[in-house]
């Protein structure tokens, strides 16, 4: 498979394994609501707070969504491209080495984004996927780095979201219009997408002109242009009039026998008078629930950079955001992918939460379908995630002063001259939806928008916009788990240590808390132990954290191999052997993944 080299690569390929664990360390004047919700922001270098999420979430997220830099080249926006700034020109020195100063932006941003992908890849779930924002100035780079890190097997589609809702007309030569969402699966055997509910527009498309007791349905060409030896045969209509054989260069997608049969069955519709070339009815109440998911996502759908700047105003008073964030991404449109992507109870990561749309659009979500979905969201600058990506989110959570009329697109329908015709039709239709939502809307609006006719449900906001309810704890990296001389710092708590054992072991975040300290868990019948500041009850810490016959009989029972570490051992190798035991020495055996 061809890769994708760059000046810096080889000094990063393997930079995850390198970073430290370090401590998250919660900040309960910043954490909103119930500690206990499960969400989670934290502020600092996502790579650093990648690694230290690893104990606890390895294999544990259902979905990731990033909207990383894009690396235009815009240097005086330092947020969303911060491949020049001083703290990255920093890490490539230290990582990289001399050769830094030879990067050009390009190798510095895949020099950035490598070792953090690889990160998000260890803390997805076998059943997981990743969704990467992108535009063109790094569009083939990170494709070619993510089929490198997950795979080119596990790339699943390349979706184009209009982003724009109508074009810039000070474009010099194009109106860029669309940017990227890469999808990518741990595992795209395992992988499977969720459906899509079906719109209204796709369920007033469903008739029934002959009354049909199995009820409405949508006419199916009978031609295909695939290949089928028995597709082709002559047809004689109700009328009498006689079909030779399918239209030039295609085929009948059905036997004759098979057309006879669904011909008995009323499955086959001629038309009004009985002389249309035939159609196959699907009706409903058959098809699938839901639809596949398309590859081309319309603002009308997903909303658009205007939509998202709107909401992003209306959410936060201040205006410092403007300048941060020239164009943050549309809840409607991470709803969208939460919705093919996950379900109740999973967990979302985004690592590059900036204004905080993704954990929004999780809220947003439970409240749709009810959910218990779980966000983690990390952000680098700290004047970003204390004024904005915390507070949009709280206010999210509990309501914000909003005074104005918030608008929901109820329907849509591009206007034809099919459509004009029938527009009595029409108007029937949004008639029909207006009173299925009238207790919901104070009134409604119907506009004309590039060329489709739309109905709104427009509710007023009179003061306060209601929040959705939840909470999360804010949470800064703290010390690394070891010192410069790789000793346990002494402000590491007990729990902390035995999360960092547990994964060091298995390979496999601990769930939960430890079981009966100093049993840490359970993984393939092997049980592992941490003696850790006396935790066997024992007045002189330098004994309770050595395994001597007395610690080892007072160990928690279990019926199988049993991992023990310490910082000491007094007992023989054969009696260990003898006791079904494996002695590991803290904290030199505890190994960094």
């Amino acid at each position: 498979m061809p890769t994708l080299n760059w000046i810096g690569k080889d000094a990063v390929v393997n930079h995850h394994e390198e970073v430290p664990f370090h401590l998250l360390r919660c900040d309960d004047a910043l954490s909103v609501g119930e500690p206990g919700s499960g969400n989670l922001l934290v502020q600092g270098d996502n790579l650093t707070a990648l690694k230290s999420l690893l104990p606890y979430y390895a294999g544990k997220v259902k979905c990731i969504y990033i909207d990383p830099p894009y690396n235009t080249g815009n240097e005086g926006w330092s947020y969303n491209d911060n491949v020049n700034s001083p703290e990255m020109q920093a890490w490539l020195g230290a990582v990289v080495g001399k050769e830094a100063e030879d990067l050009s932006r390009h190798d510095k941003w895949l020099s950035m984004m490598y070792p953090r992908l690889t990160l998000l890849r260890d803390l997805l779930g076998e059943d997981g996927s990743i969704w990467v924002s992108i535009d063109d100035n790094e569009v083939q780079n990170v494709r070619a780095i993510l089929d490198e890190v997950f795979g080119a097997s596990n790339f699943v589609a390349t979706i184009i979201w209009q982003m724009m809702d109508s074009p810039k007309n000070t474009a010099v030569q194009f109106s860029t219009d669309h940017e990227y969402i890469l999808l990518y699966a741990k595992s795209a055997s395992v992988w499977r997408p969720n459906k899509l509910e079906r719109t209204d527009a796709m369920l007033k498309r469903y008739k029934n002109p002959d009354n049909d007791p199995r009820g409405p349905w949508l006419l199916s060409d009978l031609a295909a242009r695939n290949s089928y030896s028995a597709g082709r045969y002559s047809i004689h209509t109700p009328s009498g009039r006689v079909i030779e054989g399918p239209p030039a260069g295609s085929y009948w997608r059905v036997s004759k026998d098979r057309f006879d049969q669904l011909d008995a069955d009323n499955r086959i519709w001629w038309g009004e008078a009985g002389d249309n070339r035939p159609g196959i009815k699907r009706f409903l109440s058959e098809v699938q629930a839901g639809v596949v998911p398309r590859t081309l996502w319309l603002w009308e759908d997903v909303g658009s950079t205007r939509h998202s700047k709107q909401e992003l105003s209306k959410i936060m008073t201040a205006s410092a955001s403007e300048d941060l964030f020239i164009t943050p991404k549309p809840s409607t449109l991470i709803q969208r992918i939460l919705n093919i992507a996950t379900s109740n109870d999973d967990i979302v990561l985004d690592s590059f939460a900036g204004t905080g749309t993704t954990g929004h659009a999780v809220l947003a979500q439970n409240e749709a379908d009810g959910g218990n979905r779980r966000f983690i969201l990390v952000e680098m600058e700290e004047s970003v995630a204390v004024p904005v990506t915390r507070q949009r989110v709280q206010r999210v959570m509990e309501g914000y002063p909003h005074t104005g009329n918030e608008r929901t697109q109820l329907f849509s329908e591009k206007l034809t001259v099919t459509n004009v015709r029938k527009s009595a039709d029409l108007f029937a239709e949004i008639e029909r939806i207006k009173k299925e939502h009238k207790d919901a809307y104070d009134k409604f609006e119907n506009r004309i928008e590039n060329g489709q006719l739309a109905l709104y449900g427009v509710k007023r906001i009179d003061g306060f916009k209601p929040g959705l309810g939840g909470g999360f704890r804010y949470c800064r990296l703290g010390p690394t788990l070891f010192d410069a001389e790789g000793q346990i710092r002494p402000d590491v708590s007990y729990e902390e240590l035995a999360r960092h054992v547990f994964f060091s072991e298995t390979g496999e975040p601990l769930t939960g808390e430890p079981l009966q300290a100093p049993l840490v868990g359970v993984h393939k019948e092997r049980a592992v132990y941490l003696l850790f500041n006396g935790v066997l009850g024992d007045d002189r810490p330098e004994r309770g954290n050595l395994l001597t016959r007395q610690a080892l009989a007072a160990l928690p029972a279990h019926n199988g191999p049993r991992i023990v570490y310490a910082e000491g051992c007094a007992l023989s190798a054969d009696y260990l052997t003898r006791h079904h035991t494996t002695f590991r020495q803290t904290p030199y055996q505890i190994r960094v993944r």
